[in-house]
């Protein structure tokens, strides 16, 4: 296996045609809100470009725990437990911080 892996410096690689039966809920959400925030009034001097979203999602995403589930019922359980004010608010300002962070050091 390890002849496999040389000159790939220890890292792994999916194949792009690789399927995948699992999903992470909370970047559904995430990828959802950036989306809905970023359209709003309120964040309208931010850029919005395919950079910057991508960087508003995975800061974000990297400072929230993930949900990976393989079932539709398993889904829809993650995400009515996290459809609560509590969380809804929680995941809101971890995105929003996001935004800011991104939009005071944009990488483009």
């Amino acid at each position: 296996m390890s002849e496999n892996l040389s000159g790939m410096d220890g890292f792994f690689f999916l194949k792009e045609n690789m399927e995948r039966e699992y999903t992470n809920v909370m970047e559904e959400i995430v990828v959802t809100w950036v989306q809905v925030l970023m359209s709003g009034i309120e964040y309208q001097t931010f850029c919005s470009c395919r950079k910057c979203k991508n960087d508003i999602i995975t800061l974000s995403l990297n400072n929230l725990p993930n949900y990976y589930v393989t079932t539709e019922v398993g889904r829809k359980r993650i995400f009515g437990n996290l459809n609560t004010e509590e969380n809804r608010k929680w995941i809101n300002k971890r995105i929003i911080n996001a935004i800011h962070v991104v939009g005071q050091y944009p990488k483009h």
